[in-house]
């Protein structure tokens, strides 16, 4: 790939505090939103309007998003839906730009995150995808369990290819393939990448990796040499599905792949002394 590339690096604050066992107050979520906006992150994925009783930790959102100034940021916000429920609530948001859906390979993981079958959600996307084009919004399908599943149900890496191809029928144009609990491979990372990529050309793919503090790299090097400009990463390595059944694997750990990055001549377009600072923030909110 040409290091002039423009690598994006989407921050997931929602993804590490999800699953995180210690609640965290209201403002100290706003106080660290507010501070990830000014690193100069493309995109940053802040929320979820789910079931209360099901994710707590994420019951705030809504007074988050009141409370976060963008007037400063050209960075813009993405929020988890899982119904169409929740599509409408985050659709009044205005400081919204994209709505992500987890839709799953795994049939019992799609009946464990949202309620329903693949069936029934691939309905659904169809009508976010409407509602989301009539509000001026995004939406982005996160392929969950992209590289396999804890629960030994079938899976080829061409199931992931045939759903891409079915929402891609019903209008869906942005897709994140999913390492829900940390499965893959770098050579699983960099075959279905480098399938995807030379299936369609008109969508917008990026990667959702979790690794291990020690496995991250391989990850993140196979995705970036199958042509994937797009990652998603916490700062501290923190996250995982708390639905999916098995022991949380973090995400990536944004510092590392920024800081892996600088050094081999890749730009990013961010504010590394803001994300240092971020990072120590992260460090701050996660052991408090």
């Amino acid at each position: 790939m040409n290091k002039a590339t423009r690598i994006s690096l989407i921050e997931c604050p929602r993804d590490a505090m999800q699953g995180w066992s210690i609640p965290i107050k209201t403002q100290d979520k706003i106080d660290y939103v507010q501070s990830l906006l000014q690193v100069g992150f493309p995109v940053l994925d802040m929320g979820s309007f789910v079931s209360p009783k099901a994710v707590p930790q994420m019951a705030d959102t809504k007074e988050v998003l009141a409370a976060i100034d963008l007037k400063d940021t050209h960075t813009q916000l993405l929020v988890i839906v899982a119904n169409e429920r929740g599509a409408e609530e985050a659709l009044q948001q205005e400081k919204v730009s994209y709505l992500g859906f987890p839709f799953s390979v795994s049939e019992t993981f799609q009946q464990r995150n949202t309620g329903s079958s693949l069936l029934q959600s691939l309905e659904t996307v169809t009508r976010l995808q409407e509602k989301c084009s009539q509000s001026n919004k995004k939406l982005i399908v996160y392929l969950s369990m992209s590289f396999g599943n804890p629960y030994g149900e079938k899976y080829d890496p061409e199931m992931v290819v045939e759903w891409i191809y079915k929402l891609n029928n019903r209008s869906v144009t942005h897709f994140s393939i999913a390492d829900t609990v940390g499965l893959a491979q770098a050579v699983n990372v960099y075959d279905l990448t480098k399938q995807c990529f030379s299936s369609f050309s008109d969508i917008s793919l990026g990667l959702h990796l979790h690794a291990s503090a020690l496995g991250w790299k391989e990850k993140f090097i196979a995705g970036l040499e199958a042509g994937c400009t797009q990652f998603d990463g916490a700062l501290g390595g923190i996250g995982g599905c708390p639905f999916a059944g098995s022991e949380l694997v973090g995400n990536m750990n944004t510092l590392f792949m920024e800081n892996w990055l600088q050094l081999e001549g890749y730009n990013t377009g961010l504010d590394t002394a803001q994300l240092a600072i971020c990072a120590t923030k992260a460090q701050q909110l996660f052991n408090s």
